[in-house]
């Protein structure tokens, strides 16, 4: 089995970097609420080499450190770490090895996405700022146990069907969400709560209004091409 020694002082220096970066995002699922105890994770695939970082099981956040991060290839394999990697590696890698533009992955319990995949919905895209980040409406994944790629196929099987989403809620468990690197997905699980929650709130008021997919996509187009610094 390879070990980190075996790659080249270019990769080795992505790992260092990457580490930092992963450390660092798991306090953002602690800052915008999606995450308790020690659920949830989130990995970053490397450029240099097929390999990722992913949050050791069972740590709690605050004992998280740029150390304590694992490094697996993209069979699920560690290549470098002191700690288990997280129960969700197999799924993180079966992503990483079948959508090649994906670079980072999250999975979060957030407590109003979860609610929505507890009861099998897809969350209607009622917002605008839904046809922006999700181009449609937030899709639910089928039911898998955790622990095999079993998660990752559910994920990418629904993305597929709903190629702008950058989230799946998968049925009974809750959101993983991908991005171009790890800072993109922990947004899309900060979105994805968000919209979770007010699309909840607006049921609770009546109807919600659907956006006409025409509408949709020219959201998210202006959203893609055109929003913020280019």
């Amino acid at each position: 089995m390879a070990t980190l020694a075996d790659y080249g002082p270019e990769v080795r220096a992505e790992v260092k970097q990457v580490r930092e970066v992963v450390a660092t995002l798991h306090e953002q699922l602690i800052k915008w609420n999606l995450v308790v105890w020690t659920a949830g994770n989130v990995s970053q695939r490397l450029h240099t080499a097929d390999l990722m970082v992913i949050k050791p099981s069972g740590l709690r956040y605050e004992y998280l450190t740029p150390s304590s991060m694992v490094v697996c290839d993209l069979d699920g394999n560690v290549v470098d770490g002191a700690e288990a990697p997280s129960s969700d590696t197999a799924s993180h890698a079966y992503i990483y090895r079948h959508m090649p533009d994906v670079y980072g992955v999250v999975h979060t319990h957030s407590t109003y996405a979860t609610a929505w995949a507890a009861t099998g919905q897809n969350i209607p895209c009622g917002l605008t700022m839904m046809g922006d980040e999700f181009g449609g409406p937030v899709p639910v994944g089928p039911f898998r146990l955790i622990g095999s790629e079993a998660i990752g196929e559910g994920v990418v099987e629904t993305l597929k069907q709903y190629p702008k989403s950058p989230a799946v809620l998968m049925q009974n468990h809750g959101p993983f969400t991908i991005g171009k690197d790890a800072e993109a997905a922990v947004k899309a699980a900060a979105m994805t709560e968000e919209v979770a929650h007010t699309m909840w709130a607006a049921k609770q008021l009546g109807d919600i209004i659907p956006i006409s997919q025409e509408d949709i996509d020219r959201l998210n187009d202006r959203y893609t091409n055109v929003y913020g610094q280019h």
